[in-house]
């Protein structure tokens, strides 16, 4: 279960093992998962593949490797030319990029192969597609083509079959969609109460599964629908995929009981999560002292001027920086608040408000932190 919710799929090329331990449980598999999150499960004689998506889709959920917007657009292009190509058969770097070029100018969207920028853009796109096990590099290698303007480097790739399978299936064709939101559906939908109690059903269950953390406030309309699957939401995702639930004043948080999982936790292995726990901590203490000048608000929030946390930092930094990697350890204050914070922002932990003010959501008092034997008052 886990596999499937945090790989793209699972081939029986290269894990042939959970290839067949899927495939010999697919029909109880199949229907956990359109049940509880109206995603598919599909299996067939190479891959086992969920297809799924986010309710509410967050920068972290994108390509790590990829940087801009761009990249997104000649990955997505890059697909559209595989569609033509069998498995196994080869082409060129070349041909592919004049293909995007040609066709994208026929849609008015330009690309110039002279922009540096643009050839690092292409030559991302295409590492990820190497990655996923898209395409195979034959001969010749992207970076160099992305860092010569000229035609004298080229590459040759095959196809594969999983080309097929990365886009995932629509309930209705694309040009029926009005708004981005829409996207986010797995399934039409109809407009009687059992389909919309249905609908609000896989909502609860795809934001649990795909998101760290899911306050109780965002159900907003759908609370009493919420309320009243608690008890069903805890018991279904411990059974199915091991994770223990806690109920907190401020919503259900799900924990891995092992160290190791298909899935990223927190705190994650960078120093930035070592850091944002000293925060939370120091807030936390600073919190319960009177005469501190941090309150807390009635839903469990606190909200703090970016200067409040750089103070915190500068204090503990002059303690602690001989535990963090060198870039932190001298990152100016202003600078290292910015990365705590965007840190605390993905596993959502926090947000910044409107007024400028950095809001730590009431989650954030669960966590404590300290190194070894050594103390901090503050």
């Amino acid at each position: 279960m886990n596999a499937l919710l945090n790989r793209p799929w699972i081939t029986k090329e290269h894990d042939p093992q959970l290839y067949y331990w899927i495939k010999e449980k697919q029909p109880e598999l199949k229907q956990w998962f359109m049940d509880f999150t109206g995603y598919s499960l599909l299996v067939n004689a190479k891959l086992a593949k969920l297809d799924k998506a986010p309710v509410v889709a967050y920068p972290w959920m994108g390509f790590r490797e990829f940087r801009e917007p761009l990249d997104y657009a000649l990955f997505t292009y890059a697909l559209w030319f595989l569609e033509s190509k069998l498995e196994q058969e080869q082409f060129l770097l070349t041909t592919l990029v004049k293909e995007i070029r040609e066709y994208m100018s026929e849609q008015t969207m330009e690309v110039n192969w002279k922009n540096y920028f643009h050839r690092l853009s292409m030559a991302r796109a295409l590492k990820k597609l190497k990655s996923m096990g898209v395409v195979k590099a034959v001969d010749g290698q992207e970076s160099r083509w992305a860092q010569s303007d000229s035609n004298t480097s080229d590459v040759l790739y095959e196809c594969t079959s999983y080309s097929r399978y990365v886009l995932r299936n629509f309930p209705k064709a694309l040009t029926e969609y009005t708004v981005m939101d829409e996207l986010c559906e797995t399934l039409d939908y109809g407009t009687e109460q059992e389909e919309q109690n249905r609908r609000r059903k896989h909502h609860l269950y795809r934001r649990y599964l795909l998101e760290p953390v899911v306050h109780d406030r965002f159900w907003r309309g759908d609370m009493l629908y919420f309320h009243g699957q608690r008890k069903n939401i805890l018991t279904q995702i411990k059974t199915m995929f091991g994770w223990e639930g806690s109920r907190y004043r401020e919503g259900i948080v799900f924990f891995e009981s092992e160290l190791i999982a298909e899935a990223e936790l927190f705190p994650t292995l960078s120093s930035i999560s070592d850091i944002a726990l000293l925060v939370c901590g120091v807030v936390r203490n600073e919190a319960n002292t009177a005469d501190s000048g941090i309150s807390v608000e009635r839903d469990g929030t606190i909200h703090l001027i970016k200067g409040e946390i750089e103070r915190i930092l500068i204090q503990l930094q002059q303690v602690y920086k001989k535990y963090w990697i060198n870039d932190y350890s001298k990152m100016k204050s202003p600078e290292l608040a910015t990365e705590v914070c965007d840190h605390l922002t993905e596993w959502g932990f926090g947000e910044w408000g409107e007024d400028g003010l950095y809001v730590l959501y009431a989650i954030t008092g669960r966590w404590t932190a300290k190194y070894g034997p050594t103390e901090i008052e503050i």
